[in-house]
């Protein structure tokens, strides 16, 4: 039973490779794009609430406020207002994942040790070279595990995206589970969907070693 299950399997890939390609692409392209924005979004609304404090709690609250809400209830108001599409998509996986980014943000520039601030004052820097040349190179880490929370977040999430026509691994899953015995299918969808999570932490973790390198002469001289 389980040979035939595992010959159906590959017969499947081999039969839909092209296609599953094409939605492979799909769904890490919706992916990236999705946590590029995050980035775009996030990091300036991290430093935000750690230079002005009193914005913490309420932004905070509301991004909490939007995990809380069901993906597909979401999707739903979101498609009242851009229709079908990769618009809608995108939009619904930045909320999901803008969360570990602004957390992380804050939490990272919040965690740099007092003595390298005070160092960087006494060189006469200013609050943004403080914040740039010393402050975002210490928490590089923090952030950095952010961003994979965020991807992991986004790959997850774009899978709905099947629903609003976008593409991606989604529809491979949606069909499998609409076919009759489509279990290897669903599983196709759900291994290539771990598959871009692995290689999106892959690069991060490759992203974060160069980095760190690059700013190793800071940690250094220790300012």
């Amino acid at each position: 039973m389980m040979l035939a299950f595992f010959e159906n399997w590959f017969s499947y890939i081999m039969t839909n490779s092209s296609y599953l390609l094409e939605q492979f692409g799909t769904h890490a392209y919706l992916a990236l794009t999705s946590v590029a924005f995050c980035i775009i979004i996030g990091l300036p609304l991290g430093i935000a609430i750690y230079l002005h404090r009193r914005w913490e709690g309420p932004v905070m609250t509301v991004i909490n406020t939007v995990q809380t809400v069901p993906s597909m209830a979401m999707l739903t108001v979101l498609l009242i207002f851009f229709g079908l599409g990769t618009t809608t998509v995108v939009i619904l996986v930045v909320l999901y994942s803008l969360l570990p980014i602004v957390k992380n943000t804050f939490a990272g520039l919040n965690s740099v040790n007092a003595v390298y601030l005070d160092s960087a004052k006494g060189m006469g820097m200013t609050q943004t070279q403080i914040l740039l040349m010393v402050q975002i190179p210490l928490a590089l880490p923090i952030l950095l595990v952010g961003v994979k929370n965020a991807l992991v977040l986004a790959v997850g999430t774009t899978t709905i995206g099947s629903f609003v026509g976008a593409g991606g691994l989604g529809d491979i899953i949606l069909r499998g589970i609409n076919t009759v015995g489509g279990t290897s299918i669903i599983l196709t969808g759900a291994l290539l969907c771990a598959l871009i999570a692995f290689g999106f932490e892959a690069l991060i973790n490759e992203v974060e070693k160069q980095l760190q390198h690059s700013f190793s002469g800071i940690k250094k001289e220790k300012i």
